[in-house]
């Protein structure tokens, strides 16, 4: 997307500036779903060891994270779904560009040590899904949106209906893999890395969707300048390497 480069070189140059180090120690507060907060959190850590900056995150289920950013909570960064800061920027509630740092692709794990199915082909998904006897997943979500849609597309919606055993969270998703509750996760790659898991691998190209992560400034932060010094980080080879790390591609 030209306007998504523009905005990397611009932030790529804003890195550089304050990689000499920050006028001032500031704190910020990121404002973050629990589906990102695994790899915002590592990222987190090397900004700070990086610039000097504190760094609180604040993470609740999406529902919540909206009803913060809707009360005017006190926060300097956005992270969540790209396509929410359309309305985010209308409402002035983000300011300034906004960074698509990373996407998450869906995939499938089971219990650490327990045999993996075959996913490597949209047909083999299908006989893997049909054959489990429970699935842990999230459907009211977006990635539970985009399950749906490949369910529909593989012919086994009401199957799946039956087997998922839904879940509040993306922590609880691994928990109810973990302790036995059910046969499969299936969720974002990025929420299923846990060593109680063993991941057996993303869904095939053929089918695969994924879920883009950005980050905005929010309007009434407080620092924005060490919130726009997090947004350029997210660009920094650094990130990119903590962003492949937790089963995401970087945006």
């Amino acid at each position: 997307m030209e306007r998504t480069n523009v905005v990397r070189i611009a932030l790529i140059f804003a890195l550089a500036l304050w990689s000499n180090g920050p006028a001032h120690a500031a704190q910020i507060t990121i404002l973050v779903n629990q589906g990102a907060l695994s790899g915002v959190r590592d990222l987190a850590a090397g900004f700070e060891k990086a610039s000097g900056h504190k760094v609180v995150i604040d993470f609740v289920g999406v529902p919540e994270q909206a009803e913060k950013i809707n009360s005017d909570a006190p926060g300097d960064v956005v992270v969540n779904f790209m396509p929410a800061f359309e309305d985010l920027i209308k409402r002035n509630k983000v300011v300034g560009s906004v960074v698509e740092f990373a996407r998450a692709g869906n995939g499938v794990a089971v219990t650490a040590g327990a045999p993996k199915p075959d996913i490597s082909t949209a047909a083999a998904l299908k006989q893997a899904l049909l054959n489990a006897n429970s699935i842990a997943s999230i459907p009211a979500s977006a990635t539970g949106a985009q399950l749906a849609g490949i369910y529909e597309r593989l012919g086994i919606t009401d199957e799946m209906k039956a087997k998922t055993k839904a879940q509040p969270a993306p922590k609880q998703v691994v928990e109810a893999v973990a302790n036995g509750e059910a046969e499969l996760a299936v969720f974002g790659l990025n929420v299923l890395i846990d060593p109680r898991l063993d991941i057996v691998g993303p869904f095939p190209a053929e089918v695969q969707r994924e879920v883009v992560y950005a980050a905005g400034v929010a309007a009434d932060s407080k620092e924005p300048e060490a919130a726009k010094a997090f947004l350029a980080y997210l660009m920094s080879p650094p990130a990119t390497a903590v962003i492949k790390s937790k089963g995401m591609n970087p945006g």
